[in-house]
């Protein structure tokens, strides 16, 4: 069902560096970049990350609320994508855990520009 999610950045060639580097153990890379936008993702027939300058040119902005979920398939991999973003310089905004019992764990980060993102499994 979903395509795509798209953030916005402030500086397109710092936030490919990091996701492409951040995603790259779950077999995600660049797909497609164009002069704003660059698709982040395993193929084009998969659900993507996009991260683009905003088409109005005014500045970015999170909206307070928004986050996107990655799943990569195990509690250990959110461990170790979230570590990674930490390393890579983004910051916590909630440390790995279990949130609901059985079913839900969670790790949580903001990136350079504010954007959440969550590292999710589920059960």
């Amino acid at each position: 069902m979903l395509s795509y999610a798209t953030i916005g950045v402030t500086d397109l060639n710092k936030s490919e560096a990091f996701y492409t580097e951040l995603l790259a153990p779950i077999g995600a890379k660049t797909l497609m970049k164009m002069d704003r936008i660059i698709f982040i993702g395993k193929s084009m027939k998969e659900p993507m990350l996009a991260i683009c300058i905003p088409f109005n040119k005014e500045e970015q902005h999170c909206g307070n609320g928004n986050m996107i979920a990655i799943a990569p398939g195990s509690i250990e991999k959110c461990d170790e994508l979230y570590n990674k973003a930490i390393e890579l310089g983004a910051t916590c905004d909630g440390a790995p855990g279990q949130r609901i019992p059985d079913l839900f764990y969670g790790a949580y980060f903001r990136d350079f520009d504010g954007n959440k993102i969550a590292f999710n499994h589920f059960g």
